[in-house]
């Protein structure tokens, strides 16, 4: 099933993406063969995109997990689900600044705006301006980073204070999904070496 984000990049893209130069070394597309070339294709068919990204080439050579992780992805992110896609971009895009992650904020800030939000809120974002988000959006945010960088040290008054601003059991709990799969596509897109793809700069 096509996705609008991806409809949006195809008719804003011309001809195809360069390949990268990267740290550790990805299966292209081109050189892909037996499971991974038909991982690749899952994907595709999966998505309604023809290029494959650079996060899902850091799995080709384990073609089992590559097509994981689209599942993966397509029932916890790229869904509507206890939190709108929106929320979930605004997760992602967040994490990703504060991992310092080029490739996924660049990724993810395209896909927030496709989703609804200003170019100003990722600006915002990029700089780690939280005040022009609602309380109950900023605290959810707050909260989250607590959890990417010292899981341990979350409390139940952390978790009561987000039920006190109106979010849910399963809306927590989603956040918390949603940033930890962030946090693992950060780690891995940064110790490749993944370079942004300038998605923001066609907006």
């Amino acid at each position: 099933m096509s996705r609008p984000e991806y409809e949006l990049l195809s008719r804003l893209r011309v001809g195809k993406p360069a390949r990268a130069e990267t740290k550790i070394r990805l299966i292209e597309e081109d050189e892909a063969t037996g499971e991974t070339a038909a991982a690749y294709q899952y994907f595709r068919d999966q998505t309604g995109r023809q290029d494959v990204p650079g996060i899902l080439k850091c799995f080709g050579t384990n073609p089992a997990f590559a097509r994981q992780m689209v599942d993966i992805s397509s029932s916890l992110l790229f869904c509507e689900g206890a939190l709108s896609r929106q929320q979930k971009e605004l997760i992602a895009t967040y994490i990703s600044q504060l991992n310092a992650c080029p490739y996924c904020f660049d990724s993810h800030g395209f896909f927030l705006v496709v989703h609804g939000a200003s170019k100003q809120t990722v600006n915002d974002l990029a700089t780690g301006n939280l005040t022009k988000l609602s309380e109950s959006e900023r605290e959810l945010l707050l909260y989250l980073g607590k959890v990417e960088r010292e899981s341990f040290k979350t409390t139940q008054e952390d978790v009561q204070h987000l039920r006190d601003l109106g979010w849910r059991e399963e809306q927590i709990a989603e956040a918390v999904h949603v940033a930890a799969m962030m946090g693992f596509c950060n780690r891995v897109a940064n110790a490749f070496g993944l370079p942004t793809q300038d998605f923001l700069s066609a907006i």
